[in-house]
Parts: structure tokens; C-alpha cells; sequence
């Protein structure tokens, strides 16, 4: 019902005729360009969006941001998610009066000085066979679009939240950080093998993770031998040996092409 009243607030908010966000969204920036918007939009990038995004907006547990211009949003499109959120994800709704429309559009002034600018080479590989590849391969650990498996990250936005060079270099050389819920740990029993899984919880006392069987299990830590954080990812290194260049063309091919958007957005 809290949430309930929020969102009502807003609605309220918007109706009275607020000079920074009764508008519709223009379809186009009206501070693109404006150095002094840029100005005051990197300091509201930084305090508001860094922390997922990463200070060079290259993505850290969220999207890259410097592609997304690129990949085909648009600023109406890109104003609308920043409003709206992306249900489902750590991505919130910016709405007034905290998040003005004159602060989102500076905001993207800024991001517009960090977008890469469109690729000109022609796209490598088939996303068809990339998908293929991805079933036999990946779908074990990783999720799209609510089926496989959940060791890893879901993959459904990973078009628009990695570059394909940073794709191209997790799969070949794997990755030592890992996201939240996704960190590989060692559990030794008093009594049995030791266990490996990915921790989803932790405090002073005990741990709480998922096993290499997707199973949830929680250990207090006075009642184990040990519990061990690994550096590396469980991401295991694709090297040429496991799959070829062509493979991993198809592969990466298919991947850009998740990009779980909601249609019902404009992009």
C-alpha cells in the first residue's frame, strides 16, 4: 500500500501543473550540447547513478550506457526509462519532484558526451546457431527470458548492458569479480566433501548459498571447517580449444541481440 501511495503522489505531482515535469517528455534532448547542463548532469550521473552504472557509465552491475545510443534508444525512449524504471531490475524510477525533467535531460546531455558512436563494420556471426550454442553451452548457468539455468547472471539484457568486446573477453578469459549473489565460495563440513556454490547471503554468523545443484543451503559458520570466498568467477575460460572463433561469433551475435526492452517503451 506504501508503494501504492507513492506512485499516487506522483500522479498527483504531475497533474498540478509542476513547470519541471507536467510536460511530456520532448522527443528530442533540449540540453544536448549545453555545457552548462553537461556540467551539472555528470554531477548527477555521479552522486545518483555511478554505483551501478560505473563512473565511466561503461556498467559495473548494470548496463553500459555509453552503447546504448548506438544500439537504437532513443532520448524520448531513454527519458521514459529513466522515469519509469526497468521493473524486474536494481534500476529505480527517478520521479519528481526528486528527479526533476530538466535534471534527467542533463543527465543524458552528459551520457551523450561519453556514447560510442555506432559500429561500421558489418555484424560478425549468426545469431541462430549463436542461440544454438548457447543452450548446449551456456544455459546450464545462465538464464534468458525465464528459462536456464541460475548459477550465473540472467542474460536476458546482456545486449544492452555489455559491449561485444567486453563479451568477447569474459567468455575467452573468464572474470575474477563477481556480481551480487554470484560470488563463487567453498564450504568445508565437519563432516563430508566440501561444497561449492555461489553465496546469496551472509552475515557474522552464517552463510546462505546456492550449490552447483541450484540447491539453497544455509551453513552456520562455527558448524563448518571453513568457508572459503574464491577470487574467480565460476565462469569457466572458453579458450579456442573449447570454442572456435566462428562459435564464438554466432555466440556473441545472439547475445547483442537480448536486449529486454518493453515493447510498450519507446526506444
Amino acid at each position: 500500500m506504501r508503494w501504492a501511495g507513492l506512485v499516487t503522489a506522483a500522479l498527483l505531482w504531475s497533474a498540478v501543473g509542476s513547470s519541471s515535469s507536467a510536460q511530456a517528455p520532448a522527443a528530442r534532448n533540449p540540453h544536448e550540447g549545453n555545457a552548462d547542463a553537461i556540467r551539472n548532469g555528470m554531477g548527477l550521473y555521479r552522486s545518483r547513478c555511478a554505483d551501478c552504472h560505473g563512473m565511466d557509465a561503461r556498467g559495473v552491475r548494470a548496463p553500459d550506457l555509453t552503447q546504448v545510443w548506438a544500439s537504437g534508444r532513443n532520448d524520448e525512449g531513454l527519458f521514459n526509462t529513466i522515469r519509469r524504471g526497468v521493473p524486474g531490475t536494481e534500476m529505480p524510477a527517478f520521479v519528481p519532484p526528486r528527479t526533476t525533467d530538466t535534471e534527467v535531460w542533463q543527465m543524458l546531455a552528459y551520457l551523450r558526451t561519453l556514447a560510442a558512436p555506432a559500429p561500421t563494420d558489418p555484424p560478425r556471426g549468426n545469431a541462430q546457431n549463436g542461440e544454438r550454442i548457447f543452450r548446449t553451452t551456456c544455459a546450464g548457468c545462465h538464464r534468458v527470458n525465464g528459462a536456464g539455468g541460475r548459477l550465473g547472471p540472467d542474460l536476458s539484457r546482456a545486449g544492452a548492458s555489455r559491449s561485444r568486446e567486453r563479451l568477447v573477453a569474459q567468455i575467452r578469459r573468464g572474470f575474477e569479480d563477481s556480481g551480487p549473489g554470484f560470488s563463487p565460495v567453498t564450504i568445508t563440513p565437519l563432516e563430508g566433501p566440501p561444497i561449492h556454490g555461489v553465496k546469496k547471503n551472509e552475515d557474522l554468523f552464517s552463510v546462505q548459498i546456492m550449490d552447483t545443484n541450484e540447491r539453497i543451503q544455509g551453513y552456520e559458520k562455527d558448524s563448518t571447517k571453513g568457508v572459503v570466498n574464491e577470487r574467480r568467477s565460476m565462469m569457466p575460460v572458453y579458450g579456442p580449444d573449447r570454442l572456435s572463433d566462428s562459435d564464438l561469433d554466432d555466440l556473441v551475435s545472439y547475445l547483442m541481440t537480448l536486449r529486454g526492452f518493453n515493447p510498450a517503451v519507446p526506444q
